[in-house]
């Protein structure tokens, strides 16, 4: 895989990026789509940006897209690889006027992700990496920054990373059974994958249900970290399964032996 094209990859997320902010300065339609989920002028234009440039640098690959209609499973199942992409993550921050969102994309192969993206793009901020090429940021046209993980030292309070627009009333009840303190710190879309790869925070618990394309480009990246992400019980956490629905995880700031086991059993 390491003939991936990282620098066009990044690319593209960037360039989808400005076509939000376009979207944004010049005022936008709010849509709801039949989950009820609202859709906005900027993800459709986003969209748009993503899927023209993977069919340009990456011709032929699947893609996985939230705005776009999914191919059966039956056909999936035939994948080796493809991309999983979010065109505007975060579509209920961008359209009340919060800065916290983001586009995604990433590679996943074999079901396990490969490379991500997420670009944020009110600090035209790129996040970028998977297992085999480390994690790092870029802001605007400065230098690249190596980003990593920092796990909690023996008996810190925990930081954790709690969902803006989706709050869970079972959250509390499942932290408390931790045997140190934690703060809770929320913030909106995928950015909150990129706080846990960056070390400004330890854990993001998620007990409500997401789509494999919120979780794909920052799972790339978190393992990039020196992170990692399953579900309960230390499970895998794969993807372009058959139901892309994705059940409870815990995405943290370690690898390996678990510090905190009370945080594998969810409710």
């Amino acid at each position: 895989m390491r003939d991936l094209d990282v620098e066009a990859l990044a690319s593209i997320a960037r360039q989808a990026g400005v076509a939000i902010m376009e979207v944004r300065q010049n005022g936008f339609d709010v849509t709801v789509k039949a989950d009820q989920s609202p859709l906005t002028t900027a993800d459709t234009r986003s969209n748009r940006v993503i899927l023209d440039g993977l069919a340009r640098f990456f011709p032929g690959e699947p893609v996985i897209c939230e705005e776009t209609a999914q191919a059966p499973p039956e056909l999936r199942r035939q994948w080796s690889r493809c991309f999983v992409v979010d065109p505007l993550d975060g579509t209920k921050e961008f359209a009340r006027g919060s800065d916290e969102f983001c586009v995604c994309i990433a590679l996943v192969a074999q079901g396990e992700p490969v490379f991500g993206v997420i670009h944020a793009p009110v600090t035209d901020t790129l996040y970028a990496g998977g297992p085999r090429w480390g994690a790092w940021r870029r802001q605007a046209d400065g230098p690249v920054e190596p980003i990593r993980v920092s796990p909690p030292a023996p008996g810190e309070t925990l930081a954790v990373l709690g969902s803006v627009s989706h709050p869970d009333p079972r959250l509390a009840a499942y932290l408390d059974r931790l045997p140190v303190g934690y703060r809770l710190v929320t913030r909106g879309s995928a950015l909150k994958f990129c706080a846990v790869a960056e070390g400004k925070a330890h854990v993001y618990p998620r007990l409500n249900p997401t789509w494999e394309w919120d979780t794909a480009a920052g799972h790339a990246i978190l393992l990039g970290a020196g992170g990692s992400l399953t579900g309960p019980g230390d499970a895998a956490f794969p993807y372009n399964k058959h139901a892309l629905l994705n059940g409870p995880f815990l995405a943290r700031a370690w690898k390996g032996s678990d510090p905190y086991p009370e945080l594998l059993v969810f409710p």
